[in-house]
C-alpha cells in the first residue's frame, strides 16, 4: 500500500469509528489509553508556565546561558508542581503544562503559580546574577491556569504516540501563560477563581485580595491577575 493511499485509510478509520471512553480517577499516563478512539473524561484544572521573550533569550545570548536558563526554570517550575499535587503532562520548548484534580485543585494550582513567582524572583534570578554578575538578564515568566471538562485521548503512531488534552482548559490556560499584562505573572479564570479557598484568595497582613479583576481583550472576558508571590519552604 502506497502512503498516500495508507494515510486515507487511517484517517477514515478515525473519523468514522465510534468513540468509547470512560470516567478518569487521575490523571492517566499514556499507556493507560489505547491509540484507537479511545478516551479518558475527567474534570481538571490545568497550568500552563510559560517563560517569557525566550526568542530574545536565544537570539541576544550564548546558547549555554540560554540552556541554563531553560533547565533553571523548568526544573524549578516542575518542583514546585509536584510539590503542590500536580502531574506534569507535556513539555513545549519553554514550557510545561500541568493537570490538577480532586477537590483542591483550583486552589492548588492558583498557589502553585503564586510560588513559581516567588522562585523567580527570590530564587532563580538571584541566582543568575551570582553566576554572571555582569548580565542583565532577568527571568520573567507567565502561568495561566482554567478548569473545565477534559476529553483525553491518546495520538501519534505506535512507537511515537503521546495524549492530547481536549477541552477548553488545555486552550485557556496556554493562552493565558503567554499574556503580557503588565507586571502582572499569573493569570486564572473566573471559573478557577470563583472555587478558590480563602487561603489562596486573600494575603499580607491585614488580609487583602491577591487577585485583581481585569478584562482578558482576546476573549472579552473577565479574568483574574496577581502580582503576589507565595514562599516556597
Amino acid at each position: 500500500m502506497d502512503l498516500a493511499k495508507e494515510l486515507r485509510t487511517e484517517v477514515s478509520d478515525i473519523l468514522s469509528s465510534r468513540w468509547q471512553s470512560r470516567d478518569g480517577l487521575e490523571v492517566p499516563e499514556p499507556e493507560d489509553i489505547q491509540l484507537g478512539n479511545h478516551a479518558v473524561k475527567l474534570k481538571g484544572t490545568v497550568l500552563y508556565a510559560d517563560l517569557r521573550d525566550s526568542t530574545g533569550l536565544v537570539n541576544d545570548y550564548k546558547d549555554f546561558f540560554a540552556a541554563e536558563i531553560y533547565k533553571s526554570y523548568l526544573l524549578v517550575a516542575c518542583k514546585i508542581i509536584r510539590s503542590r499535587g500536580g502531574e506534569i503532562t507535556a513539555f513545549d520548548g519553554d514550557r510545561v503544562m500541568a493537570v490538577f484534580i480532586g477537590n483542591n485543585k483550583n486552589s492548588a494550582a492558583a498557589r502553585t503559580a503564586l510560588q513559581l513567582n516567588y522562585a523567580v524572583k527570590k530564587i532563580i534570578n538571584p541566582a543568575i546574577k551570582e553566576a554572571y554578575p555582569n548580565s542583565s538578564f532577568q527571568v520573567k515568566q507567565g502561568v495561566g491556569i482554567d478548569s473545565s471538562p477534559l476529553f483525553v485521548a491518546r495520538t501519534g503512531i505506535r512507537g511515537s504516540n503521546d495524549l492530547v488534552w481536549v477541552g477548553r482548559a488545555a486552550n485557556y490556560a496556554a493562552k493565558l501563560a503567554s499574556l503580557d499584562e503588565g507586571s502582572y505573572s499569573s493569570f486564572i479564570t473566573e471559573e478557577v477563581y470563583n472555587k478558590l479557598n480563602d487561603t489562596s484568595k486573600y494575603g499580607g497582613q491585614p488580609k487583602r485580595p491577591m487577585w485583581e479583576e481585569i478584562i482578558w481583550e482576546e476573549k472579552g472576558l473577565a479574568i483574574y491577575a496577581s502580582t503576589w508571590w507565595w514562599s516556597v519552604t
